[in-house]
């Protein structure tokens, strides 16, 4: 009898211990689910890919305050109304590099810039951006910035730029059958490609195509120097 109940004693006991772990388990997973979520948070506002120069680092700081204000698509879709301001006025970033520009000019621009993104700011996250811009003496980066906010809109995406530099502007067919060529083909790496259309009459002809780290210079300007390189080491 005295070990029937040893063995019922110790049987209570593993079953104490194990009903007690299971507790103490139910009672810390919320809490470190609640701590992965909060490092996930702090990751998802970090710039999905490291940018260099002055406008590099703007457009890194405005895509974290953009995250953390959940203000991402409508930062997107303003910084890319920009962009097409600048397409259209190519006397616009000489004005806004212009050393002379006095606080009044610089409010009436940031006030004509905002004009053109109308109701897309929605957070006002680039209203705030481009008055820190306004009051730094920065207003000169915001095309660089425009393009690099694009590169990491981009690259969260999951899609790959390819960067198409010509002598003349290329029409849009032209550039569908490039698009095409490049998905297809491994350089793309079964990503969506963003097709981005330069102009550099400097090139003379011919393209210029970069994909990721790749650059496929097919230029006539690329061309005559290897050619006069030729000749000079021939001669």
């Amino acid at each position: 009898m005295t070990g029937a109940v040893n063995m019922l004693s110790r049987q209570a006991r593993c079953t104490v211990t194990r009903a007690a772990a299971r507790r103490n388990t139910q009672q810390t997973l919320p809490a470190n689910l609640r701590s992965y979520a909060q490092a996930a948070a702090v990751q998802d506002t970090r710039p999905p890919v490291a940018l260099f120069g002055l406008d590099g680092t703007y457009a890194s700081a405005l895509y974290t305050a953009a995250a953390k204000t959940s203000s991402l698509d409508s930062t997107s879709k303003s910084l890319a109304a920009l962009a097409e301001v600048f397409k259209k006025d190519t006397k616009l970033p000489a004005i806004l590099n212009a050393p002379t520009l006095s606080p009044s000019d610089k409010s009436q621009i940031v006030q004509e810039l905002q004009r053109h993104m109308g109701s897309l700011d929605k957070g006002e996250t680039v209203k705030n951006f481009l008055k820190t811009l306004s009051d730094n003496n920065r207003l000169g980066i915001l095309q660089g910035v425009c393009e690099k906010f694009g590169t990491l809109i981009g690259a969260a995406r999951g899609e790959m730029e390819l960067t198409i530099t010509s002598a003349a502007k290329l029409d849009n067919k032209t550039l569908q059958r490039l698009e095409q060529a490049v998905s297809k083909s491994e350089y793309s790496q079964g990503k969506k490609l963003k097709v981005i259309s330069k102009v550099n009459p400097d090139i003379m002809g011919g393209l210029v195509v970069e994909i990721g780290d790749r650059t496929i210079d097919l230029s006539v300007s690329s061309k005559i120097a290897k050619m006069n390189k030729l000749l000079t080491d021939t001669l």
